[in-house]
């Protein structure tokens, strides 16, 4: 059987992510007839999710040099070798619903929200980095750069759920490391300290928020479910459950609640100022 007519065959398999992308998909279609040929040939013509993802990641990243089609079974490829690809999809989608105030359905990161759109392709260069294949990987890290405006090296190692809010300016270094359940919004960078070689980058713990134009750098720790205020420059460690602030930042409190990057609270609350509760 031929791909093209394999991609045809239903799939018989219980996917509630899934499913809900093509309930909210037929209904788009439905209210908006000018988006329909454009919602069946993204979504609704796929027999299955990480299909319908690598379809569209491969008709924005694809270009003359590289046509959408290489990609396309570049992408597919990815997601067959690696089911954990697909499962951090699914999960990244659901960070983005619960966490974007501006995002009211499943389908609109897939189709609209370019920082998923350029996490979800990074999860394919690293796919090709840890396979040897790196000319590829960096291409991909190029093209999603100037497309997207996000710079994730292919040899970091990112996360499931998680949220990069906005994304212009993003930049995670080589040996970067960000953990399951981090939200970031644009202009944070993750880099290291100047030409030092090896391992140089943050290593951001599970359920960090990290707020506009936070700057990160140097090997240094991010504890779990911490903070990092607006336009901070961390050049130190950060216990976990602390909010750090400030340049160079500094420890001001703790992160306010047990879940900071699920809260997506960025305002800084200390006693005695406008904003403190109570």
């Amino acid at each position: 059987m031929s791909k093209s007519a394999e991609r045809n065959q239903p799939l018989a398999v219980c996917d509630p992510v899934w499913e809900r992308v093509r309930t909210e998909a037929e209904e788009m279609a439905a209210g908006e007839p000018i988006l329909a040929s454009f919602l069946y040939s993204t979504i609704l013509n796929h027999r299955n999710f990480n299909e319908a993802v690598a379809y569209h990641l491969a008709q924005k990243l694809g270009n003359a040099e590289v046509h959408s089609m290489q990609l396309r079974e570049l992408f597919d490829e990815a997601m067959r070798e690696q089911p954990d690809i697909g499962e951090a999809t699914r999960a990244d989608i659901v960070a983005y619903y619960e966490r974007d105030p501006a995002c009211h359905s499943y389908i609109q990161p897939i189709l609209y929200f370019k920082g998923f759109h350029a996490l979800q392709g990074y999860r394919v260069a690293h796919w090709l980095w840890s396979n040897d294949r790196r000319a590829m990987a960096l291409y991909l890290q190029s093209r999603i750069s100037e497309l997207f405006a996000v710079d994730i090296h292919p040899a970091a190692k990112v996360g499931r759920g998680v949220f990069i809010d906005h994304a212009t300016g993003i930049v995670i270094g080589e040996t970067a490391v960000v953990e399951d359940d981090v939200s970031m919004l644009h202009h944070v960078t993750l880099g290291g300290t100047g030409k030092e070689q090896g391992d140089r980058h943050p290593k951001v713990r599970r359920g960090v928020l990290i707020s506009v134009g936070a700057k990160v750098l140097g090997n240094i720790e991010i504890g779990e479910y911490s903070r990092i205020g607006a336009g901070s420059v961390v050049l130190h460690a950060v216990p976990e459950h602390c909010t750090a602030v400030g340049v160079p930042a500094k420890i001001v409190g703790c992160a306010g609640c047990d879940k900071p990057a699920h809260a997506m609270d960025h305002i800084i609350r200390q006693e005695g100022s406008l904003d403190a509760e109570g």
